[in-house]
C-alpha cells in the first residue's frame, strides 16, 4: 500500500511542479548564497580564491596575466567585476546595431598596437616547441588561440571603429616582407603626392632582425646568410622628407620579427587595423613607383565611376613603365581568371589576364570583374561591411578572388583605373619569401599542405564542390565564416556567372564584356557611357 501511495504521489501535479520548478530554483538560490557568503556583494573577486575553476575562468585568468584584455571594459574585467565572456556575448548580441557609422568610444591606436603586438608574440611562443608538428597540429595551434583571443577582440574593434571622416584624408595600407624597396616606396608615395599632409600610411613590416637567411631560387635551392633587413620606417622617419610626416603621426607601423610572419594576407589584416578614420582607403605593395599626383588622380577616378560603392583596382604596369604615357594611354585591365594547376595552389582561382585592351583613355572608368591586392582604392566604409578575415594565415593565393566576390556580393562595383598611376616591381625571384619563415619555424615542406588546408576556407566561400561544408576537415577551418564571407546584396552565383567561372567543372567561360570595355550583364543601363567604343 505504501508503494502504491508513493507511486501515486510522485505523479501528482503538485509533485511535478516541485520537481520541475521548485528544486531548480532552490539550487540556483543556494548557489547565489554561496557566492555572496564567499565573495560579498560588489566586492572584487580574487581569482586566486576560486578552486576547481571552469575552463572559461581559467582562460580569463590567463588573459589577465598576459595583459591580453583590452577595450572599454578593461578596468571592470581586471577588477573582477565583469567577465570577458559575458561582455563578448552581450556585444555580439548588439553587433547588428554596433557596426555602423562609428563608435562614441573608438579604440585608440595604442590599444590596437598593444593588442596586436601581444597577440603575435604570444602566438609565436605557442608555436615554439612544436618543431615537428604536422600541418593539422599547426593549424590547431593558430585556430584555438585566435578563437579565444583574436576573434573576440576583432568583433569589439569593429564595434569601436572610428567614424569615417569627410576631410579628403587617405589611408595607404602597405605590408612588407623583408623588402628592400620599402623605403623607396614610402618616399615615392609622399614625394609624388599632391596632398602629402592628407596621406596616412599604415605599415606592417615583417623583417629579419638577426641570424638572417634567404633562399636562392635556382636549381640548387640553397640557402645563404644575408644581412638583417633595413627598417624602412626608421629610415623614412629619419629622412628630411619623412621626419615631419612621422612627427605628425601620419606614418603608423607595426614591426613583426620574420619568424612570427603569418603571410601576406594576414599582414594586410593587421594593416587594416591601423586605419584611423581616413576618408579613403588604398592598398599597395611595398615595391611600387608613382605618377605625380597619384593620390588625387586615384580619388578622381573613384569619384568618376558610375556607382555608389565603387572600387578601383588593377595589376599596375611593370617598373619600366613611362608615366609620361599616362596622360593619354589607357591603363591595363584585369580580366582573365584561371584555375591554378599547381598542386600547392589547390586549384584556387588565379588572376592572370591583365592587358592593355583599350585604345582610348576615358574619363569614366570601365567596369572590371576582379580586385588586385597590389593596388585598389575604395571609400573606407568597406572596412565595416567587408572586414578582413582573421582566420586566414599563411595564404598567398586566394585573397584576390575572395575579396572580389565578397565586395561584389556586398554591393560594391569594381572598376579598372582609366590611367596607370603606379607601377610595380615584378619577378623578385632571388628575394626572401614568407614560406621560408614557416619552414624554419617548423620544418621543411610543411608550408604547402598548410596553405592548402587554409585555402579550403576560401574555396568553401566560393562554392568549390570539394570544399563543401560536409567535406571540410577539420571543421575549424570554417570557424565564424559567416561573419567574414559573402554579402546578401547580390548572389554569389550571379558574380560567378558575370565573371565566367564554373566551379563545378573548373572551367573559365569567356564573357567578353571586360575585354571589350563594356558593362557586365547586370549593369547594361550604363552602356551609353561606352557606346562609341568599337567592338
Amino acid at each position: 500500500a505504501m508503494s502504491q501511495a508513493s507511486s501515486s504521489s510522485a505523479g501528482s501535479p503538485l509533485s511535478q511542479f516541485c520537481t520541475k520548478t521548485v528544486v531548480p530554483f532552490l539550487t540556483i538560490f543556494v548557489f547565489f548564497v554561496y557566492l555572496i557568503n564567499n565573495y560579498g556583494i560588489g566586492e572584487t573577486i580574487d581569482l586566486q580564491k576560486i578552486e576547481d575553476q571552469p575552463q572559461a575562468l581559467l582562460r580569463h585568468k590567463e588573459m589577465l596575466a598576459n595583459s591580453q584584455v583590452v577595450g572599454e571594459h578593461m578596468a571592470d574585467i581586471k577588477s573582477g567585476k565583469s567577465h570577458i565572456y559575458d561582455i563578448i556575448k552581450d556585444e555580439d548580441e548588439d553587433s547588428a546595431d554596433g557596426i555602423g557609422a562609428g563608435s562614441n568610444n573608438p579604440m585608440s591606436m595604442d590599444e590596437v598596437l598593444s593588442f596586436l603586438n601581444d597577440f603575435i608574440a604570444n602566438l609565436h611562443q605557442r608555436f615554439i616547441g612544436h618543431k615537428q608538428a604536422d600541418y593539422f597540429e599547426i593549424w590547431a595551434l593558430f585556430h584555438d588561440y585566435a578563437l579565444e583571443v583574436l576573434y573576440p577582440w576583432d568583433r569589439e574593434y569593429i564595434k569601436r571603429m572610428p567614424e569615417r571622416r569627410s576631410d579628403g584624408s587617405i589611408f595607404l595600407s602597405i605590408a612588407t616582407y623583408r623588402d628592400e624597396n620599402c623605403f623607396n616606396t614610402i618616399s615615392g608615395a609622399y614625394s609624388k603626392s599632391k596632398n602629402p599632409d592628407m596621406l596616412n600610411v599604415g605599415l606592417v613590416q615583417q623583417n629579419c632582425l638577426e641570424n638572417c637567411r634567404s633562399g636562392i631560387l635556382d636549381q640548387t635551392g640553397r640557402m645563404e646568410d644575408v644581412p638583417p633587413d633595413d627598417d624602412c620606417y626608421k629610415l623614412f622617419c629619419e629622412s628630411e622628407l619623412g621626419k615631419p610626416h612621422c612627427e605628425a603621426g601620419r606614418v603608423r607601423q607595426m614591426l613583426i620579427n620574420e619568424p612570427e610572419s603569418l603571410g601576406p594576407y594576414f599582414a594586410r589584416y593587421i594593416a587594416s587595423k591601423l586605419w584611423n578614420g581616413e576618408q579613403w582607403y588604398m592598398q599597395i605593395d611595398a615595391h611600387m613607383y608613382f605618377l605625380q599626383d597619384w593620390d588625387a588622380e586615384s580619388i578622381e577616378m573613384l569619384k568618376a565611376a558610375p556607382s555608389k560603392k565603387p572600387v578601383i583596382s588593377h595589376y599596375p604596369p611593370p617598373e619600366e613603365y613611362k608615366f609620361a604615357n599616362s596622360a593619354t594611354r589607357a591603363a591595363p585591365r584585369l580580366c582573365g581568371p584561371v584555375f591554378a594547376h599547381m598542386d600547392l595552389e589547390n586549384q584556387i582561382i588565379r588572376l592572370e589576364g591583365s592587358n592593355n585592351y583599350d585604345k582610348l583613355q576615358l574619363k569614366t572608368p570601365r567596369f572590371a570583374p576582379f580586385i588586385a591586392a597590389g593596388y585598389f582604392v575604395a571609400h573606407s566604409d568597406f572596412l565595416r561591411e567587408v572586414p578582413f578575415d582573421p582566420f586566414l594565415p599563411w595564404i598567398f593565393m586566394g585573397e584576390e578572388i575572395s575579396l572580389s566576390a565578397r565586395l561584389w556580393t556586398h554591393g560594391f562595383d569594381i572598376f579598372s583605373p582609366s590611367k596607370s598611376v603606379t607601377s610595380h616591381i615584378y619577378g623578385r625571384r632571388k628575394k626572401p619569401k614568407f614560406w621560408e619563415s614557416v619552414h624554419r619555424l617548423f620544418h621543411f615542406g610543411v608550408h604547402n599542405p598548410l596553405q592548402m588546408l587554409v585555402l579550403d576556407r576560401v574555396k568553401n566561400q566560393l562554392g568549390y564542390p570539394e570544399a563543401a561544408t560536409d567535406f571540410v576537415e577539420p571543421r575549424t577551418i570554417l570557424t565564424h565564416l559567416d561573419e567574414y564571407s559573402m554579402g546578401t546584396t547580390r548572389k554569389l552565383e550571379d558574380f560567378l556567372k558575370n565573371v565566367g567561372l564554373d566551379m563545378q567543372k573548373k572551367e573559365v567561360i569567356f564573357t567578353g564584356w571586360c575585354e571589350k570595355g563594356r558593362p557586365p550583364p547586370d549593369k547594361l543601363e550604363y552602356s551609353s557611357l561606352y557606346e562609341f567604343l568599337a567592338e
